[in-house]
């Protein structure tokens, strides 16, 4: 099914210009140091980039015109957007971000009755080599900087707030959920999340119960994860039970089979007292057979615990040049009836932005 290779080490690329979100309180105002001003200028430059939401020095006028020309070097543009896209009446909008080296990533806004939640990307391409998704078919460039993951957030977090979405709205959720594989550039995404569930002005507020964070299952990060002390919830991408399809579909599992994957993910829940949630993209014909929705309730009964789990299912979201299709509807629904029998909680994710290549599985940073 695919011939790329798994990709665990990013090719290494120049870094992008330091940033304010780049660095933790302490490094914020010993970099303001150096450029010979007071500590006191850090905290004044973050509650306007974490609280107020812009990167604009320009704007924040309670600074001195000599100190805002100072520390305009603390506030490079790392993302830019190329092209926006909207579907779904608006409610989904796509953005294509270029970085300082011409490197392509996207991220995804989702505006909810209840609330709105970005899909961020912690990688510009995947090493992961899943072939049923069209970010691993694209190979790895490079990893993400902790400032151009926290840019994504910040930018996503104005645009709700400015009624991109239809109407004015508070980000509230973000999700790990983009391009790369997240657990894979472990420092950077760890320190992001730091950045935006800390408080303002030393990070966007967030609450960590509303971010989560994606993995396939790279078991040594999920433990050194749980150790962190962030509550953030844990998302497996499993996407069926069984090693001898999971060795295909998901190349990782040649490393960590699916008992090792699931014990990591019981271990996390224990850890944090998070529910994990088991990502399933359902295709037809390929992972959809009834004796895999048993065998998934009783795997995760066994190795995590039912009131630890959730399965969340995805109708498989078409790709360019991909042979596999979505489930039927009666067969999607056969399956969450056998894993919820299991006592095992499965829900259908609502499926958001396939009109403009905007789902899971789909972005390829194209355009």
């Amino acid at each position: 099914m695919t011939a790329l290779p798994l990709v665990f080490e990013a090719p290494r690329r120049a870094q992008p210009p330091r940033h304010l979100a780049d660095l933790d309180p302490a490094d914020r105002r010993a970099a303001v140091g150096e450029l010979g001003l007071p500590g006191f200028r850090a905290d004044q430059l973050a509650r306007h980039y974490f609280g107020r939401l812009t990167a604009d020095v320009d704007a924040m006028t309670d600074l001195p015109a000599p100190a805002r020309d100072t520390l305009r070097g603390l506030l490079p543009p790392l993302v830019t957007p190329v092209l926006e896209q909207a579907c779904d009446d608006g409610a989904t909008r796509k953005t294509l971000w270029k970085g300082h080296d011409g490197t392509r990533a996207e991220s995804v806004l989702m505006g909810y009755p209840d609330r709105a939640t970005v899909c961020v990307s912690s990688q510009a391409g995947c090493g992961m080599a899943c072939p049923f998704c069209a970010t691993g078919q694209g190979g790895l460039q490079r990893n993400l900087s902790t400032g151009e993951i926290v840019e994504q957030v910040r930018q996503a977090a104005a645009a709700a707030r400015d009624g991109a979405l239809g109407t004015p709205m508070r980000l509230s959720n973000v999700v790990f959920m983009g391009m790369g594989e997240p657990l894979a550039n472990y420092k950077r995404v760890v320190a992001a999340v730091r950045r935006i569930t800390s408080p303002a002005p030393d990070g966007l507020g967030i609450s960590a119960r509303g971010v989560t964070v994606s993995t396939v299952g790279l078991v040594p990060a999920i433990d050194r994860l749980a150790a962190e002390g962030l509550p953030v919830t844990l998302a497996v991408s499993l996407h069926t039970p069984d090693d001898e399809l999971r060795d295909t579909l998901v190349p990782v599992n040649n490393r960590w089979k699916v008992a090792e994957v699931l014990d990591a993910a019981r271990r996390y829940a224990q850890t944090t007292g998070r529910r994990v949630s088991i990502e399933y993209a359902l295709i037809r014909d390929v992972n959809d057979h009834g004796w895999r929705a048993d065998l998934l309730g009783k795997l995760l009964r066994r190795h995590v615990g039912p009131s630890r789990v959730h399965v969340n299912l995805i109708p498989l979201n078409p790709t360019p040049g991909s042979e596999w299709d979505a489930s039927p509807r009666r067969v999607q629904d056969e399956f969450v009836a056998r894993v919820q029998a299991a006592g095992v909680a499965c829900t259908v994710r609502d499926t958001r932005g396939r009109e403009i290549a905007a789902a899971c599985g789909q972005l390829a940073a194209q355009g």
